[in-house]
This record gives structure tokens, sequence and C-alpha cells, in this order.
């Protein structure tokens, strides 16, 4: 079920101080997510849900992103390794409906605290240069994989599970990052369609959704020309500084600055 907004909707969003701050936080967003190929959910959710609410943040955002994003995973299609994205989505999508029910039963409060945390803990164990003692195979993509439909229903969060198991190996930036832009595609058709059998489709998330596309968009193709510069270590430094610092200011005791 999708509840459609209007123009009293879009009107009211667009005259609250609220809507500038959320502009904002999609334009660091968007040049994250097409420098690295991930990272704008880490960023936008986490703060948008310290702005609006948890439901906002992931609704809005799986729209958002999945329409500005698309065009550079499918021209990503004929470079992404099957065998390692398959068998991760489809554990995926199996999972995303128990991580809907976790979202809707848990206080916004507590669910805020642990994307926060989700994030931190993520980014830890990245840059301290942790790599995973075994060799990437099925058992462990569908495991990462489950964990991240479980994490992205929940919170929009289902990156960091599947960054984690592609950046803890030995493959190079332009894999991860075409690895990450199909999977994370796929698992977005997956979230909207699970989003709306759930009733979360409503008008206030897309409009902010619709509202900030022009901006996320600019901010996307700005990351992607400065990704081609990039070397493998500054690609994976800038990508963690800015979403750990995005993570500290999610945190519920900030919303005095954020509000």
């Amino acid at each position: 079920m999708i509840e459609l907004p209007d123009s009293t909707t879009f009107a009211a969003l667009l005259s609250e101080p609220r809507f500038w701050a959320a502009a904002g936080i999609a334009v660091i967003g968007g040049a994250v997510r097409g420098f690295s190929g991930f990272g704008s959910a880490l960023i936008y959710v986490p703060l948008i849900a310290a702005v609006f609410s948890p439901r906002v943040a992931t609704v809005s955002f799986v729209l958002l992103d999945f329409v500005c994003v698309a065009p550079f995973a499918a021209r990503a299609l004929p470079h992404v390794r099957w065998r390692e994205v398959l068998p991760a989505y489809i554990a995926a999508a199996l999972t995303v409906p128990l991580g809907t029910m976790t979202q809707q039963a848990v206080d916004p409060i507590v669910l805020r605290w642990g994307m926060a945390l989700l994030v931190l803990g993520f980014v830890a164990a990245l840059a301290s240069g942790w790599r995973y003692p075994f060799k990437p195979s099925a058992p462990a993509a569908i495991g990462a994989g489950a964990l991240s439909g479980f994490t992205g229903g929940a919170a929009q969060l289902g990156g960091p599970p599947i960054i984690l198991y592609w950046l803890g190996g030995a493959s190079a930036a332009s894999v991860v990052r075409t690895n990450l832009l199909v999977y994370l595609a796929m698992l977005a058709l997956t979230l909207m369609a699970n989003y709306a059998w759930h009733g979360l489709m409503t008008g206030q998330p897309i409009a902010l959704a619709v509202s900030l596309w022009p901006v996320y968009i600019a901010a996307l193709v700005a990351g992607a020309r400065w990704f081609r510069g990039a070397s493998e270590t500054g690609y994976r430094r800038i990508a963690y500084a800015i979403v750990a610092v995005a993570a500290f200011a999610s945190m519920p005791v900030f919303d005095r600055v954020l509000h």
C-alpha cells in the first residue's frame, strides 16, 4: 500500500527548517555514495532519523538512493562478480521482512542508538585494518547477506555487513565498488516492495525523497568524478572518516543541535 503525497504535503515540508538540514545531509551522502559506491545510508539514515524519525529516514532514503544510483548500477552490470553478489542477495531478500517488523516494533530512540553504534562498530573494524581469516565463499556471502537484509529492513543499513565482507578481503576498490553498486540496487528494490507491503510508503517520506533528488544527483555525479583520481588508501580513509563523523553526530545526545 502506497500513500502518495499531494501539494499540501510538499508545501508543508519545504516550509520547514528541517528540510534544509536534510538537503545538506543529502549532499554529503550523495557525494560519498558517488565516490565510494557506498556510505550514503550510513550518513543519511542516522542523521535524518535524528532530524525527522527513523521511519522517514529509512523510507525516504531507499526511494532517494535507488532512483539516483540505478543508472550507475546498470552501467556496472557487465563487470559485477555474480558468484559473489547473488548468494548474498538471495539471503538478504529472505531476511528483509524480519528487519522491517523489528523497525515497527522497536522504540525510535533505541533504534537510533542501534544505528549509530552499528555504524561506528563497522567503521572501527575496517579502519583498524581488520581482515577476515578465511577465503571468500558462498556460505560466508550468505551469512553476510542475511545480516545485511535484516539491518536493511530494520534501519536501512543493509550496507555495513556486506561491505565489511567485501572490504575485509583483498579485492581491489574498483571491484568492491562495482559489486556494491549492483547489490545495493537489488536490495533497494526488495526493500521498497517490503515497505509498501507494510504500509510504510506514506506522503512525508516520499515527498522528502522527491524534493531531495536534484541535490542528491548532483552530489553523486561530483563524487563519481572524484573517485577517478583517488588512490586505494585515500578511497578507504576518506569514506571511513566521513561515515564516522556522521554516526557520532546522529546520536540522540546531540538532538538539540539537529533540531
